[in-house]
């Protein structure tokens, strides 16, 4: 039996492996290069319209900012006078000068988008900051004369009109010599030349044209009491209690600072009472008044003719302006034997006829308000 043959194993093969060529790596390398350099592009012109969108957001976030109003005070005006021929750059420049608006370049820029910029009308103006640049542009195109309120209040001092006058537009020049000019108007018949407007700026609100000079102002105040003076026969009841206008005025500011509304004809019957037996008026809102005008403390020993715990009659001129309520119980005061009043901590006046009983009326009803005067 021929012998087993031995099992042929067949010879191994080995397949050879690619071989990575220069070439052949350097196109794998440019590839991902260029993929690379399309992401490092596309990341830039995304970077680039990022940064161009929060640049248009944030100059229109500015410009809207700019046209926002400068303050929020309604009450508030400035005077404007824009010359022929101002162009919109001299005109917005103005306005940011007068702290009108927020910002010349973006009022020029709205302007033009609201093709507004040929439209702005000469003229004099006021302009309050509590309008937006829209409102004042459109204000100033309309082209018509403005008219403005303006409050005086029953009370009030000189000083205190005159803010009210500032507030309105006009400089303290302007104010300055309006109230040292001189008036023509039977109101000042018996007013002392050398005595200023204190009292004479009666209390009321009045429309004004934008172009109105301070003394076109205080002679309208003064015509309005001429004719509250008139209707009330105010001089005529004045002199039959022995007062000319000028006093009958100065009794009525006293009245008007002590009061509380509706007391007034019982404060005048006081005053008249101790006028008569050449008593001191005793009232606090006077040497208070010339201590305030004058800058020094206020001191009840003051040592004023305004000071009318200290001296008898009337002080030498009113100490506010009086309202019509005080004007009329200077003219007709209430029946009354009183010689003392107070107005106590829960705003009520108390009166009294003798010392001992305003001095009950101090202790029961004035331990605040009567502490600090």
């Amino acid at each position: 039996m021929p012998p087993a043959s031995a099992p042929v194993t067949a010879p191994m093969t080995h397949v050879p492996l690619p071989i990575e060529t220069p070439a052949l790596i350097a196109g794998v390398q440019k590839t991902h290069k260029t993929k690379r350099t399309k992401k490092i592009v596309l990341f830039s012109l995304l970077g680039i319209v990022v940064t161009a969108l929060i640049l248009v957001a944030g100059g229109w976030l500015w410009y809207q900012a700019q046209l926002s109003a400068v303050g929020t005070n309604k009450n508030e005006f400035i005077k404007v006078t824009i010359e022929q021929g101002s162009g919109p750059k001299t005109i917005g420049q103005l306005l940011e000068d007068k702290g009108v608006i927020r910002s010349q370049p973006a009022f020029s820029f709205y302007t033009r988008f609201t093709k507004t910029q040929n439209k702005l009308q000469a003229g004099v103006y006021r302009l309050s900051p509590s309008e937006t640049t829209p409102e004042i542009v459109a204000h100033l195109t309309a082209g018509t004369v403005d008219t403005y309120k303006m409050t005086f209040l029953p009370g009030a001092t000189l000083a205190q009109n005159k803010e009210v006058l500032m507030k309105a537009g006009y400089s303290t020049s302007e104010i300055d010599a309006a109230f040292s000019a001189s008036y023509d108007s039977p109101l000042f018949a018996s007013k002392p030349a050398s005595s200023d407007l204190e009292g004479y700026i009666y209390g009321e609100t009045y429309n004004f044209s934008s172009n109105a000079t301070v003394k076109d102002v205080l002679a309208r105040t003064f015509a309005q009491y001429e004719q509250v003076i008139a209707a009330h026969d105010l001089i005529a009841k004045f002199q039959s209690h022995g007062l000319t206008l000028y006093q009958g005025i100065t009794l009525a500011s006293i009245i008007q600072r002590e009061s509380v509304k509706g007391d007034e004809a019982q404060i005048a019957q006081v005053f008249y009472s101790r006028l008569a037996i050449d008593m001191p008026l005793g009232s606090d809102v006077t040497y208070q008044y010339i201590a305030d005008k004058t800058g020094v403390a206020r001191d009840t020993n003051l040592d004023s003719p305004y000071n009318t715990r200290r001296y008898t009659g009337l002080p030498p001129g009113p100490i506010a302006v009086p309202g019509l309520a005080a004007l009329e119980a200077v003219a007709d005061p209430a029946n009354g034997d009183y010689l003392f009043f107070l107005s106590g901590d829960d705003h009520i006046t108390y009166y009294a006829r003798t010392l001992a009983e305003h001095e009950a009326n101090i202790a029961n009803h004035c331990k605040v308000k009567c502490s600090t005067l």
